[in-house]
């Protein structure tokens, strides 16, 4: 035991060396990099899942364009939340060569700092390896904007800049970065700092990359509202009206609402430099908020937008970008059922949200289909393995876009549900997806109002309740009175209880993968 300790010890020492050398890499004493300090909270500490994260988002990215872009913005949470819109942005550029990405960062640690600090070291270190920082054209940058400092402090803990280094890696695998964290500044200094990029990298291959998020903490709607006024904004690539338009719409007293782009700075610097480039038209790819997203609170989100900048005009589709905008409180139900595309497109959301988690570390972005599958409704996704029950977890209300209640119910069947042990990625590719789509919850009187087969039931009673899909009873085969015993008895309530038992009925819209092979 003691000999073991000693080894341990040994162990921490020689790994806090290497720290303390800058980098958990073996790279050579005279580099410095800088170790990092997102991995596993932000984004995937596993390089294997990281890679499998990348891959995920940019298989499913908005297809690049014909023209090189200039400049673009990216979000900057974690990747479970806005890594889909990220590659949305960096896939735009991903098919062009770049030597140089000025990563403009956002201050989110320093209080009061009010310039801009590029970090001086030679390396970043993450997951998927090192990537080179360019020392040389921050001194060129100084030239014209002595307010550049390289204050150690604002970029130490820095996410906004972290975060986006792992979609760097894998789209740009031989690019250096400049990093370079703007602080908040008055309209003149973006001018000059944008002016001062612009004229540095003139005669250079560079992408310059804005990390912002859009709206904070107000809800679903309100932010799809005052983001889509955000972005709206950036396309007039006029600084002074993006500034102005943040201003009016904080005092418009939209609740809860704190911020309309926490990396103004960064935007603006970066609006000006492109257009010193000779950008002339900047197009919205991509949009959606954590309330989208199958672990987020529409109740409290964060906003996250794809924007790139062209020297070429003639890029942007007016259409475009509204069906990023689509609120489900304004959707009207096209049809009495689901279409089977829409059916098809359920399971394998369902089935790739466990897929990615397992693999990645990740979750998908739900596509924005047809308008039944924004549609407010309850529902339950269950499992099969091989005919038996491998888990089944459900949502009754329907307070959520269906996708996203799919979304939700895929992840806690597979890993939530009490009864089974987490589902592990090997026995996935022998699990079936089944989805029950749910109607709104009706109260009888008495149980002679339910038909077997085709009502799912609810009892309550005391404070303890339980539910059946409708396809329990076909399935076991049991009639009415054991049907309704073995609920009670689900719900820890007695055989016969329901006689006096509030009782609930609802259908269902059931199917599965077996239905579409």
């Amino acid at each position: 035991m003691k000999k073991n300790k000693i080894v341990i010890f040994l162990l921490i020492m020689v790994f806090n060396q290497l720290i303390m050398r800058g980098c958990t890499q073996n790279y050579e004493p005279q580099d410095s990099c800088k170790k990092p300090e997102f991995a596993g909270q932000f984004y995937p500490a596993e390089k294997d899942k990281l890679t499998n994260a990348m891959e995920m988002f940019f298989g499913t990215a908005q297809p690049a364009g014909k023209n090189k872009p200039v400049a673009i913005i990216v979000p900057h949470a974690g990747i479970i939340y806005s890594g889909q819109i990220a590659a949305d942005a960096y896939n735009q550029a991903k098919p062009f060569d770049y030597d140089i990405i000025i990563l403009l960062g956002t201050n989110h640690t320093t209080a009061g700092f009010r310039t801009a600090s590029f970090y001086s070291e030679k390396y970043y270190d993450t997951p998927l390896g090192r990537i080179k920082i360019d020392t040389t054209l921050p001194l060129e940058i100084k030239k014209n904007f002595a307010g550049l400092t390289t204050n150690k402090a604002v970029n130490a803990k820095e996410h906004s800049i972290e975060v986006q280094l792992p979609f760097i890696q894998y789209a740009f695998p031989t690019v250096s970065v400049v990093p370079i964290v703007v602080g908040q500044m008055n309209a003149d200094d973006y001018y000059k700092l944008g002016h001062a990029i612009a004229n540095a990298v003139r005669d250079k291959n560079v992408l310059i990359v804005a990390s912002s998020d859009l709206s904070h903490y107000t809800d679903f709607s309100h932010a799809l509202t005052t983001d889509k006024g955000t972005l709206t904004s950036i396309t007039q690539m006029s600084p002074e009206k993006f500034l102005l338009h943040n201003d009016e719409t904080l005092g418009k007293g939209i609740p809860a609402l704190v911020t309309c782009a926490c990396g103004e700075a960064p935007i603006a610097t970066a609006m000006v430099a492109a257009k010193e480039l000779g950008a002339k038209e900047a197009k919205i790819i991509s949009y959606a908020n954590s309330g989208h997203t199958t672990v987020g609170d529409i109740q409290k989100v964060v906003g996250y937008g794809a924007v790139t900048f062209y020297k070429e005009e003639g890029n942007t589709d007016e259409n475009s970008a509204q069906k990023y905008f689509v609120d489900p409180d304004d959707i009207q139900n096209d049809k009495d059922k689901i279409s089977d595309s829409d059916k098809k497109y359920l399971l394998r959301f369902a089935r790739s949200t466990v897929e990615e988690y397992l693999k990645a570390g990740a979750l998908p972005l739900a596509e924005h289909l047809s308008p039944n599958i924004n549609l407010k409704r309850g529902a339950f996704v269950t499992l099969r393995k091989s005919q038996e029950l491998r888990g089944c977890v459900g949502r009754m209300l329907g307070d959520m876009p269906l996708y996203k209640v799919i979304g939700t119910m895929a992840i806690e069947a597979a890993f939530n549900d009490n009864r089974f042990t987490p589902v592990k990625q090997e026995e996935l590719q022998n699990i079936e997806f089944e989805i029950s789509v749910l109607t709104p919850v009706k109260k009888i009187k008495n149980a002679d109002a339910i038909v077997l087969g085709r009502d799912g039931v609810i009892v309550r009673k005391n404070n303890l309740q339980a539910v059946y899909l409708p396809q329990v009873a076909t399935e076991t085969g049991w009639g009415k009175e054991e049907f309704l015993d073995q609920l009670c008895l689900k719900a820890g309530l007695k055989p016969g209880d329901w006689k006096d038992a509030e009782l609930f009925v609802f259908q269902a819209e059931v199917f599965s993968e077996s239905d579409f092979k």
